[in-house]
Parts: structure tokens; sequence; C-alpha cells
């Protein structure tokens, strides 16, 4: 058994590998797509072509892309990003001058979103067919119909501009106690906590109400077994694999809405920093950015597919 579950973890990583090269591959493609050059950038409209071709050579853009990718692959592999086209400082520092920012905003936001969202997903699945189920159902559908761009507008506008609780931009230098940390993170954690309660409340009740309509629940009716004993002993420890996906694809979504959160509040975090090098052309910046969001989505995605293999015995078998 243990060489069998080995076996399969072995695989969920050497696919994982894979996935992230093919990733690398993709992201690096597609940065190199992107319209506009970062010696243009830096030397303005008023450069002649000659200046131009000076600071492209001088950054190393006149080498062919193949040799480009191979040696930005080589040295990512090493842990070396590169070092920045716009101000020469190494991308790492750069990264980890952001990472704790954006790690603090999504470490509150799982806090705050996870137990709720289980809260409501395990409930609403126990109710099914009731009122209450209804509700939560229709709230989540509703949530999840509205884009989180949007949802943070209205924030600032209720609770920045009208109600004038919170400031409308998120500036970390401001924090001198509990209430300025309140402050300073209500309307992005609000935010982002929004959309993914809706995501995760409605794939963890699909996930237990699937547990709940088995066979093996069932028998555990029909033997008098008591609702508390049915939930917490037989249906929820078989659901743990789904609701672990669901945490997981919940969690990869803060990958993508911090992006447009940190942009929109001006939060100093990593999503914020890839803004400023797409608009700078800066693509060694950028694509670290990309591979670490991707890279964490691949790490939280595998974690749960592990979990899932680990806690469901019929997982371990073709």
């Amino acid at each position: 058994m243990n060489a069998l579950i080995g076996r399969l973890l072995l695989q969920r990583l050497v696919a994982a590998i894979a996935t992230l090269w093919f990733v690398a591959t993709a992201v690096f493609i597609i940065t190199n797509l992107l319209p506009g050059d970062v010696a243009q950038e830096l030397l303005g409209q008023s450069a002649t072509p000659d200046a131009v071709a000076g600071l492209r050579k001088a950054l190393g853009l006149d080498v062919p892309p193949f040799e480009r990718y191979l040696s930005w692959l080589g040295h990512l592999a090493m842990g070396d990003p590169g070092k920045s086209l716009v101000n020469g400082m190494p991308v790492a520092t750069l990264i980890g001058s952001r990472l704790g920012n954006s790690l603090l905003l999504a470490g509150i936001t799982a806090l705050v979103a996870v137990p709720i969202a289980l809260l409501l997903g395990i409930t609403a699945a126990v109710a099914r067919g009731s009122l209450y189920d209804r509700i939560v159902g229709a709230g989540t559908i509703l949530v999840v119909s509205v884009p989180e761009f949007l949802v943070a507008s209205v924030a600032v506008l209720i609770f920045a501009v009208h109600l004038k609780w919170v400031p409308a931009l998120s500036q970390l230098g401001r924090i001198n106690g509990v209430w300025d940390v309140i402050r300073v993170f209500a309307l992005p954690v609000f935010t982002l906590t929004c959309v993914i309660v809706a995501q995760m409340a409605r794939m963890t009740r699909a996930a237990l109400i699937d547990a709940l309509s088995s066979s093996y629940v069932e028998m555990a009716i029909l033997k008098g077994a008591s609702r508390s004993r049915i939930i917490l002993q037989h249906a929820l420890p078989n659901a743990i694999g789904p609701i672990a996906n669901a945490i997981a694809f919940s969690l990869s979504f803060l990958l993508g809405g911090v992006i447009i959160v940190e942009t929109i509040f001006n939060y100093p975090g990593i999503a914020k920093l890839m803004v400023d090098g797409v608009a700078t052309r800066d693509l060694p910046l950028v694509q670290a950015c990309a591979m670490l969001f991707c890279g964490a989505y691949l790490i939280l995605v595998t974690a749960a597919d592990i979990a899932a293999i680990v806690a469901n015995p019929r997982l371990r078998h073709q």
C-alpha cells in the first residue's frame, strides 16, 4: 500500500514539473509577443534608432529568442530569474521586497474566507432543500456572477467615499496598531473574500451532498446512527478530498483576483509589481512574477490532489 501511494505521489509530482516547464515556455513566448520595447520605453519617443539598437544590445535583447529562452530557463531552474531591464536590480530582490505583502494579504483573506465558506457549504448541504439552502445558493450565484473589480469599486464607493470608514487606498506605511491593520486590509480582504467564499461554499456543498447520497451513509441511517455521527464520522471524512480541491481551487483564485485588487487599492504586492513591469516592458520581471503565480497555483492543486489520494482509498486504484 505504501509503495502504491508513493508511486501515485511521484506521478503527480512529475506531472506538476512537466506542467511547470510547459507554463514556463508559454510565459516566455507570450511575454515576448507583448507590443512595445523596453529600450524605446527607457529612451523615450525622441530616441534615435541607433540609440535604441545600442541599448537593446546592452540589455541582451539582440540575442535570438531561442538562445534567450534557453538561458532564461537554465537560470530559472537554478533559482535566478535574472535582472530587471528597467533599474538593473535582481528580479529576486524586487520580488522579495513585495512577497511578504502579498502573502500577508492572501493569509488574512484565507483566515477569513475558508471558515465562512466551509460553514456555509456544510450547513447548506445538511439543510438541503430548505429555505436556508436556497438563500445560500442564490447568494453564492449572485456573488460569483459579479466580477471582483465591480465588488471593489462598489466597496470603495460605499465604505470609503460615503461612509468614510476606511481609506480607499491600502498603504502599509501607515499601520501603527490593530485598528490601522483593519482599516488597511478591510476593503482588499472583503473584495477577495466575497468571490472566494461563494466558489468554495458551492463546491463544498456539492462534495458533501455527494457523500451524503452514498450507500454507506444510507447503511448508517438504517443502523440508526445519529445525524451528527453520520455527518462527522461518515460523510465529512469521505468528502475531504473534494473539499481540499475546493479550498485549493478557491485559494488559487487569489492569484488572479489579487492582480485586480492590488491594482485598484494600490496595494504594494507582487501583482502590482507585475502590472508595473508590463507597463515598462520589463520582461524578466513580468516572467518571474508570472512563474511565481503559476508555481503557487500548481503547488496548491498538487497538494489538494495528494490530500485526496491519501484521504480516499478509491483513488489509489485504477
